[in-house]
């Protein structure tokens, strides 16, 4: 039997490892599991209600790291997490995505010769001012399996020298969570849209420091919202942190057709993205959602580490300036014509979770 161990830390990370824990209990005399939570995110919208709604297992251990500058919070990480590798002493470190978590976990796996997988390998945004950059590339050349979402994860791992033996396109199992997910929250949209008053809407998300922590990139952006809102809803679940920072700019939001609420849970994030007409972000994740939905995507960003949502789904890149996203925003709205033709990418299918679980199997015979 081997011992797996998984660690999550920021809400994404959790759509991304639920699926594998499920998949994996189907084989009790293979595996044992263990799932660690660093703690990165702490808010109970931001992360106990994920616990929840995906029915994972509650953590062995909560590294209870909290919010910190990216050095504080990587070696808080570590240093809390050193002890409880030793403990445990697993023959897999399972890390999902890009965040602090996913770094500090895996160097320190790798220095005590623990063999790390990590899911999502190989995306690359090729912009090292992004710490999300750094930590996909160290903790792809510190893995000892690489699972890739598509297939320029392939080319990119190829192009920095790592074996292909160690890489495995499986698909994308953040898309396992939301084909497993979606009737249950469609299930609840006609409450949502009674509960909100919405007929067509643009859904928003933005947490990016590039977008939210420069006052004028984020004025620009409210009042782009401002001036959609003036033709259509907009319904903008915020970020603790970004709500301090809009509020921060004193722009009077009041009567206006812009609605701010609280951070969501999985499902009722999810019923709003599939009925929206148009969904603004700066997620990774919610690019690859509104792909596989067909749902218009605007992500305000310069470059994504997602290319395949721009070649084979919906997603669209913009600046972060104010003409730039109102104009897009009204083209693709007048455009919508997402509903009538549906590409997905290739192995987006709901069994990445099956493909992985398989590959560690073999990987223990």
């Amino acid at each position: 039997m081997k011992r797996i161990m998984y660690v999550v830390g920021a809400r994404p990370n959790f759509m991304k490892i639920a699926p594998i824990m499920d998949e994996m209990v189907n084989f009790p005399d293979d595996f044992e599991q263990y799932l660690v939570h660093t703690g990165q995110h702490y808010d109970a919208n931001m992360s106990a209600v994920f616990f929840e709604e995906l029915g994972m297992p509650r953590p062995a251990v909560n590294l209870e790291v909290g919010s910190g500058s990216h050095a504080q919070q990587t070696a808080q990480i570590m240093q809390r997490f050193e002890p409880i590798l030793l403990e445990y002493r697993p023959d897999w470190l399972v890390v999902p995505g890009d965040v602090n978590s996913t770094l500090a976990c895996a160097l320190v796996a790798s220095k005590l010769g623990v063999k790390v997988a990590h899911v999502e390998a190989g995306l690359r945004s090729f912009d090292r001012d992004m710490p999300e950059e750094i930590n996909r590339i160290l903790t792809d050349h510190l893995s000892d399996l690489l699972f890739t979402t598509e297939p320029s994860g392939n080319v990119n791992l190829r192009r920095e020298g790592i074996a292909d033996s160690k890489v495995h396109f499986v698909g994308n199992t953040m898309i396992d969570t939301l084909v497993r997910l979606l009737p249950s929250a469609q299930v609840r949209w006609a409450s949502i849209r009674s509960q909100l008053g919405l007929e067509n809407y643009v859904l928003v998300t933005l947490h990016r420091p590039s977008n939210v922590d420069d006052p004028f990139v984020l004025s620009e952006m409210i009042h782009a919202l401002l001036e959609i809102g003036l033709a259509t809803q907009v319904v903008f679940p915020v970020h603790p942190r970004t709500r301090q920072r809009i509020a921060s700019l004193g722009i009077n939001m009041a009567d206006k057709n812009v609605m701010l609420t609280e951070p969501l849970g999985y499902l009722d994030f999810l019923a709003l993205e599939a009925n929206a007409s148009l969904v603004l972000t700066d997620s990774g994740g919610v690019q690859e959602e509104t792909t596989y939905l067909g749902v218009p995507c605007l992500t305000v960003r310069p470059n994504t580490e997602r290319p395949i949502t721009l070649t084979v789904g919906t997603n669209q890149l913009v600046s972060n300036n104010r003409e730039a996203i109102v104009a897009s925003a009204q083209s693709a709205i007048m455009l919508d014509q997402h509903r009538s033709v549906l590409v997905r990418p290739e192995l987006w299918d709901g069994f990445a979770a099956r493909r992985i679980v398989n590959v560690l199997r073999e990987m223990s015979t």
